[in-house]
């Protein structure tokens, strides 16, 4: 295995919350892991410290944690990406790109009270369909740039009661926007879905300042 693949299993892993924030990624217990030496995981590590997903400590790399100004500056940053991407996805999508969407979501229907690690990782799947439909490889870095795994802290907002089967309503007509090719619908409806993200992650951030929580 080499150190790209190592990278992406990382990413995919802190991306996802497999690896939680906070959490020290010790280039011996990687290498064990992967069963490679440290040298690609130490390029794999330098690569997701370039990112902004790994900070140094003073025991060394650890899982970055947020603050409550970065987690509604990423929101903001995504709302405006998210909006554009469904709208280019609406515009440039293919038939392989469309079936692509209609199948995830139909997979993540069909899951009967998933747990919040595999909410999260379905949602950002679905979401990265649609940035891939927008055929913009610019646009889609950008937001796969974004340290998204920042605002899941500690648990997704997919995890409110209720949210899980509204963010799939929400999927479900974004889907149907982007099949009519309906450019200003389909922002439309990402811009509003990643609004209600943003602003239950607000209500949740204040319920832990108020609970003293860390």
């Amino acid at each position: 295995m080499n150190a790209t693949s190592i990278y992406e299993q990382l990413r995919a892993d802190i991306l996802t919350g497999a690896v939680p924030l906070g959490t020290p990624m010790r280039e011996v217990a990687i290498a064990e892991r992967f069963g490679v030496s440290r040298t690609p995981v130490r390029e794999a590590l330098r690569r997701l410290q370039h990112d902004r997903l790994l900070e140094s400590g003073v025991r060394g790399l650890h899982v970055r944690t947020p603050g409550p100004e970065e987690v509604m500056q990423i929101y903001e940053a995504r709302i405006l990406l998210e909006a554009e991407a469904a709208r280019q996805a609406a515009r440039a999508h293919g038939v392989a790109d469309l079936a692509r969407l209609e199948g995830l979501l139909a997979r993540d229907r069909a899951l009967a009270d998933p747990d919040d690690a595999t909410r999260a990782s379905t949602n950002l799947e679905f979401h990265e369909a649609v940035w891939n439909a927008a055929h913009n490889p610019v646009h889609a870095d950008l937001l796969r740039r974004l340290p998204i795994h920042l605002v899941s802290t500690p648990h997704s907002t997919l995890s409110v009661p209720g949210r899980w089967e509204e963010a799939l309503e929400e999927h479900g007509r974004l889907v149907a926007a982007i099949a009519e090719r309906d450019a200003d619908a389909a922002a439309d409806v990402a811009r509003d879905h990643m609004r209600t993200a943003r602003d239950i992650r607000v209500r949740i951030l204040r319920e832990q300042a108020s609970s003293g929580a860390p």
